[in-house]
């Protein structure tokens, strides 16, 4: 399926290109999950992706969309396809870790560059082709260890889903938690689809732990939380930056007041320091996404796809100088002009990018937040 019409936000990307002689459509690739139980994450990624240029320096870019329904064996066909039949420039996607992994590996063997919207690492030998946009867990986990640290908390029991981004999240808290002395007492597992987590929180909290951290996102990610509500826990919870959408919230209503959890700067623009100059980006995004989609719709997965955005824009105006797209040349061009980004600000941090490791953030990209009252509020 093609994007179709001009939105706002489209006219005023557009409006940013360069002027040039068309020559050939640039294609991109979008691999999201519509449907199934990571559609709350996929449906605001494709409305961020809305924002995508129709044209760069002059040239068309042709945006093709596909539904991978939460399964990364459909994400993996959907790659397969985008590339050998649609020929695409680069992929954008997919919106979950787990079929993120699946993909990588496509987009590696065929030499297609892929700018993922999950979190995603392959290691050194097979990041050449890899551009992630969100924060790794090495960095996002320290805001939280340092309020652990803060509050002089020294157990902590950690529930998550049990796939790659479960392991993702515990693994970041196991690799930080002996350097600030803590340790951890309970790890339970869960699946995305799962109604239920009653005999998991009975188990952590039998192992009487300080604080909790849900490695979790989305909509299934409210399930510890309320479960935790019901059995009247009031210790400190923990959450990952895969929360803030307002599926989330609505699901965990009062079971999230109080829950810490990292994001990116965007979750909390209002109340950086006029100084950060992530705060007027961001500020810029949420007017404008808010302007077209509704007051209090923006979200931070839409946010992870405006920075994707940006990063194609920069990227492709200089690629089309060295080569015409639709050809192998061009697809080598726009994986050096990504991996030659230099602190391009975004929504959700100051991307870098470098050889040897796909992510571009360094601590600038996070931000510790509390629910308080129903919004989200900067922790000092």
């Amino acid at each position: 399926m093609l994007f179709k019409g001009r939105s706002v936000f489209c006219a005023a990307v557009a409006s940013l290109l360069l002027a040039g002689s068309a020559q050939a459509d640039i294609n991109v690739g979008l691999i999201l999950a519509l449907t199934g139980p990571n559609s709350s994450l996929g449906i605001p990624y494709r409305k961020g992706l809305e924002l995508l240029p129709k044209e760069v320096g002059g040239e068309k870019v042709n945006v093709i969309v596909l539904d991978d329904t939460s399964d990364p064996s459909a994400a993996v066909r959907n790659a397969h396809k985008l590339i050998s039949e649609d020929k695409i420039d680069i992929l954008i996607g997919p919106s979950n870790t787990p079929a993120a992994f699946a993909v990588s590996n496509v987009t590696f063997e065929a030499k297609v560059p892929e700018i993922s919207l999950s979190p995603v690492d392959l290691g050194p030998q097979k990041s050449d082709w890899l551009f992630t946009v969100p924060q790794p867990g090495d960095i996002w986990i320290l805001p939280i260890m340092e309020d652990i640290k803060k509050r002089g908390l020294k157990k902590v029991a950690f529930i998550g889903f049990s796939d790659p981004w479960g392991d993702l999240c515990f693994n970041a808290l196991k690799a930080t938690a002996s350097k600030y002395g803590v340790s951890i007492v309970a790890e339970e597992r869960y699946a995305r689809t799962d109604n239920s987590v009653t005999g998991q929180t009975l188990k952590i909290l039998a192992a009487k732990p300080d604080a909790i951290f849900v490695g979790a996102s989305g909509t299934p990610g409210a399930l510890p939380h309320l479960a935790l509500a019901e059995r009247r826990w009031t210790g400190p919870t923990y959450g990952s930056p895969a929360v803030f959408n307002k599926d989330f919230a609505r699901i965990g209503g009062g079971a999230i007041e109080g829950v810490m959890a990292v994001t990116g700067p965007v979750g909390a623009w209002d109340q950086l320091p006029d100084s950060n100059p992530i705060k007027k980006v961001s500020g810029e995004f949420v007017k404008a996404y808010e302007a077209a989609n509704g007051a209090g719709s923006a979200n931070g997965f839409a946010a992870y796809s405006y920075d994707a955005v940006l990063m194609f824009r920069d990227a492709a105006a200089r690629a089309l100088k060295k080569a015409k797209p639709g050809t192998p040349e061009f697809r080598t061009a726009m994986r050096d002009e990504l991996r030659n980004i230099k602190e391009l600000v975004g929504t959700q941090g100051v991307y870098n990018f470098k050889a040897g490791s796909p992510y571009g953030v360094d601590q600038r990209s996070v931000v510790l937040v509390k629910v308080d009252k129903g919004a989200w509020k900067l922790v000092p």
